[in-house]
């Protein structure tokens, strides 16, 4: 829970320095000083083995594509409609290899909140819609390759290793969108606060989560992102949804958490999950 407030708090404080480094250059700074933090804190080597470095760069792949498509969405459509989108990633990992037919309905009652959301009440950009399903995937992406990177370093040396590659991949683009303003004190210290939030506290609770929980079971245990976002975004930037689409939010979460809760959840995959770590 922790981690999910703090990535959503992270978010809204990052959308305070769009007007000066764009969403661009708001990724760069996000990565680069977690980068940072995170080395100091765990000095990883890369001296590792091939695999191990190329799951650790799989994964800074995927952070650095979540966070340009995450924060591009947020700046064209409110932060609650922005994660519940997002969210799919996670819930459709839940649901994946599911022979259920309750899965089914539960699918149905998500699908129904995205049509809740994005077609009822306060008209949502379509692009920014679209960035954040591209955010989702690249989270169900991370979920699955950082339950791997996780089995197979024991500390946040592997954490460390991925970020600092997504900051590299991040680098020439907010260096181009943002240039010289990436390095505005102003914008450093809010900068600061915004990886820290939303990336050293969040992914690293992440990572030892995914030690000791299946991918499928931690993806819906982020089933409070969508509820949060859209709090936080009505709390701290006063972005308003319809009810209806606040609707669509309660419905895409309420199915996540009925997916895994269902008798007989997916208990066997558990168990296969487990064994595959």
């Amino acid at each position: 829970m922790g981690g999910v407030l703090g990535l959503q708090c992270g978010a809204a404080l990052a959308t305070r320095l769009y007007p000066v480094v764009g969403p661009a250059g708001v990724v760069t700074l996000r990565l680069c000083l977690a980068a940072v933090i995170l080395t100091v804190l765990w000095r990883p080597g890369l001296r590792g083995d091939r695999p191990t470095l190329g799951i650790a760069a799989t994964a800074g792949t995927l952070l650095a594509v979540h966070h340009l498509s995450f924060y591009e969405a947020v700046d064209r459509v409110p932060l609650g409609a922005a994660t519940t989108m997002e969210f799919l990633g996670p819930f459709a990992l839940a649901l994946f290899g599911s022979r259920r037919a309750a899965d089914l309905l539960w699918a149905c009652l998500a699908a129904a909140g995205v049509v809740l959301l994005s077609h009822s009440g306060i008209p949502l950009d379509a692009v920014g819609l679209g960035f954040a399903t591209l955010a989702g995937c690249c989270w169900g992406g991370y979920i699955l390759v950082g339950a791997r990177l996780a089995a197979r370093v024991p500390d946040g040396r592997g954490l460390a290793l991925a970020v600092t590659w997504g900051a590299l991949l991040s680098l020439p683009y907010g260096i181009a969108r943002a240039g010289a303003r990436l390095l505005d004190p102003g914008t450093l210290v809010p900068a600061v606060v915004v990886a820290v939030l939303s990336s050293v506290l969040p992914y690293t609770c992440h990572l030892e989560a995914l030690r000791r929980l299946p991918p499928r079971v931690f993806g819906v245990l982020t089933s409070l992102e969508p509820a949060v976002g859209a709090l936080v975004g009505l709390l701290l930037l006063g972005q308003h949804l319809a009810a209806p689409q606040w609707a669509g939010v309660l419905a895409v979460a309420v199915a996540a958490v009925g997916a895994v809760r269902t008798p007989g959840a997916g208990s066997e995959a558990i168990g296969d999950e487990r064994s595959e770590a």
